[in-house]
Parts: C-alpha cells; sequence; structure tokens
C-alpha cells in the first residue's frame, strides 16, 4: 500500500515556502507516495482541511512568494485537545507522516505533535534566521535581497537632499536582517534587539558624518530594538539642531515577506523537500531538515523546541568596525 504523507506551512510566510511544497509532493510522488496538502497551517488539522494534492497542483507555484497553502495562528493547537483533534484528522486520512515548513513557533508544535506518537519532520524557514538547526533558512536571502534593494534606493534621494534616513527592517526578536542589510548597505549605525543602543552615540555619528561632508547619513533599525524607527525619530527630532542633516523614517514592514524567492531560495526549498522525503523514507522522524556547511542534514527537534540562534558575535563586531 502506497505510503500517505501531508505537508503544511506554519508561520510567517517565507519566499520560497511554494518551492518547498511543490519539492516536498513532487519528491513523495516520485516514489509513489500519496500526498496531501493541509490548509492554513495547524488550524486546519484541527478542521480537517487536508485535501490531496497532484503533481499539477503544484505546477507553476516555484517562483511565487507567500505560501499556497496558507498560514494561520492557532492557539488551540497548544493545547492537548486541540492535538488530539488534529491526530485523529490525520489518523481518519490515513496520514503517515507530516511535515511541517515553518519557524521557531511551528517547530515547537512539530515537536510536540512527535511526542504523541505521530512522525513529523519539520523544514526550516522563517525569513528571521534564528532557528537552531540551520545556518539560513527559507526565505532569508530574499528578504535580505528586497532590504538591500530598499536601502540602495533610499541612499539616492537622501544624497540628494543631505539627509539621514533610518530604515527599519523586519525583526521583532532577532536582528539578523538589520545586521546583515546593515552590513551590505553601508550603513552608518544598525540598531538590534540583542544590542543595547546608546541614541545619543548615534547622534554624534551623525554629526561626524555630516561634519566629514557625507552628502547622507543612514541607520538601519530591527523593529523589535529599543531603538527602532519611532523612538530614534522621537529622539532625533528633539535633538535635530546638532545633526546636521534633516531626519525621514521608513518602515519596510512586511513587503520583505512578499517578494518573488531568489534562485537561491528556490534552489535551497527544494533541497529542503527532498531533504523531508528522505528522512520520511528512511524512518527518521522528530527532526528537522536544515543546511550546515553546505549540507543538508537533520537535528533532533528536541534541540530546536524553544531555543533560539544567537546573532554572531564576530558580524556584530565586523558591523561596528565597519560603521
Amino acid at each position: 500500500m502506497a505510503k500517505r504523507i501531508a505537508v503544511l506551512t506554519s508561520g510567517g510566510d517565507a519566499p520560497g515556502m511554494n518551492a518547498a511544497i511543490r519539492s516536498v509532493v513532487r519528491c513523495g510522488l516520485s516514489r509513489g507516495w500519496v500526498t496531501y496538502g493541509v490548509y492554513s497551517g495547524f488550524k486546519g488539522l484541527i478542521s480537517g482541511t487536508i485535501e490531496q494534492l497532484t503533481t499539477r497542483d503544484v505546477g507553476g507555484v516555484i517562483q511565487r512568494g507567500g505560501t499556497l497553502l496558507g498560514s494561520a495562528r492557532c492557539e488551540e493547537f497548544k493545547t492537548v485537545d486541540g492535538r488530539e483533534l488534529a491526530l485523529r484528522n490525520l489518523n481518519q486520512k490515513g496520514i503517515e507522516a507530516l511535515v511541517v515548513i515553518g519557524g521557531n513557533g511551528s517547530q515547537t508544535g512539530s515537536y510536540e505533535l512527535n511526542k504523541m506518537g505521530f512522525p513529523v519532520v519539520g523544514i526550516a524557514s522563517t525569513i528571521d534566521n534564528d532557528l537552531v538547526g540551520s545556518d539560513i533558512t527559507i526565505g532569508v536571502d530574499t528578504a535580505l535581497n528586497i532590504a538591500l534593494e530598499a536601502i540602495d534606493r533610499l541612499k539616492v534621494t537622501a544624497s540628494s537632499h543631505q539627509r539621514a534616513f533610518i530604515i527599519e527592517v523586519m525583526g521583532r526578536k532577532c536582528g539578523y536582517i538589520a545586521l546583515m542589510s546593515g552590513i551590505a548597505g553601508g550603513a552608518e549605525a544598525i540598531t538590534l534587539p540583542e544590542v543595547k543602543t546608546d541614541p545619543e552615540e548615534l547622534a554624534v555619528t551623525l554629526r561626524a558624518a555630516y561634519e566629514h561632508g557625507k552628502s547622507h547619513a543612514l541607520i538601519v533599525a530591527a523593529e523589535g530594538a529599543e531603538y527602532n524607527a519611532a523612538k530614534l525619530t522621537e529622539y532625533f527630532y528633539a535633538n535635530k539642531e546638532r545633526l546636521g542633516f534633516s531626519i525621514r523614517s521608513t518602515i519596510l514592514g512586511h513587503v520583505q515577506r512578499g517578494g518573488t524567492p531568489s534562485a537561491y531560495d528556490r534552489i535551497l526549498a527544494s533541497k529542503f523537500g527532498l531533504g523531508a522525503v528522505e528522512a520520511i523514507e528512511r524512518e527518521e522522524y522528530g527532526v528537522l531538515v536544515g543546511i550546515k556547511g553546505n549540507q543538508v542534514l537533520t537535528t533532533p527537534l528536541e534541540e530546536i523546541a524553544g531555543k533560539t540562534k544567537q546573532l554572531d558575535p564576530a558580524v556584530i563586531q565586523l558591523a561596528k568596525t565597519l560603521d
């Protein structure tokens, strides 16, 4: 009898999720398995919104951002009763293994379901790149390139008007996007949730840039930093006479999630999809598929659940050196 597997996406959408869904489905079908899609994440498991997927159903999606299966928050899944209902729906369909594409919260859900005895394999997908078990996750490359393009464009208009721009990027608890896009974009300063910021030091930095004849200045702020765009703008406006530059702020927000996935994210997601199917094939469950040292590997979910990958201190120091 053909093996039956299902795939869902959970948490914030990330460019490349559709490529991962496509890979799971087609790699499963190539083995003669029956593949299902769960709509609206863990919420769909509880409501039983589970439908069979064919190779045609995932045709023409590799270049699309977002997730064709949809995603939703589900407080009910955090309860034992909610997870038992999800298991009942999976068992009614005869599904033997589940692939969960998502980040920290999603993989914590995967771990809880696996602890209840259901075979689960996770795929690392979050633009924050804060998931333990993978050097880089699906969506990061695209989100960084979108942020960098915005930074490059804003530097042009900033130079035209001798302005300092504060650009806020996504990163409520993790400053990875801010750190990397700030380095790549040549920012004068970067604010992160992980590092305490002295706004007076930033004001001195802006004044120094102005006095050295720079035509613009740039600060990249993570949304979760103590001094995000709103807080920095408030502080700088109260001290604008000392800065030299006029101040403007731009919040990129969810535009970073919705981009067409880059070539790197499409390939990474396709590799992760294959890795998940191969893990199921060898009956290796309760693991996350990620990449380490350019190799697709698995990490036990118990080593991932409830943990957050920290920023590399050497890269933080590099950013300070390059300011």
